[in-house]
């Protein structure tokens, strides 16, 4: 019972550190991230999503400061209902992952 106690004990911190280390950023600092030119504007970076998935509408949307990079994870639903998890560099707009949701 010990070694399953320890085991959640330390499944716990490593998801809790995980969770430490990437952080929503709010709204007030992306509009100055985006005036600032450190990433580009939330409708661009949107569009760059919807563009992997024509005709997709937008479920969900933030933007987190994961290890000091910006990364715009957007969850999209497209019209046969698959859903689909975009990330994006919020810097460049590259995609990151482009994966269906499972």
């Amino acid at each position: 019972m010990k070694t399953l106690t320890a085991l959640f004990a330390t499944a716990a911190l490593a998801l809790s550190a995980n969770v430490a280390l990437a952080k929503d950023v709010q709204p007030d600092e992306v509009v100055k991230l985006v005036n600032a030119k450190s990433i580009k504007s939330l409708d661009e970076l949107k569009a760059a999503a919807i563009a992997k998935h024509p005709g997709a509408t937008v479920t969900d949307s933030e933007l987190e400061d994961e290890y000091g990079r910006y990364i715009y994870k957007v969850e999209l639903r497209d019209a046969q209902n698959v859903e689909w998890d975009v990330d994006l560099d919020a810097k460049t707009g590259e995609v990151l992952k482009d994966a269906q949701d499972t």
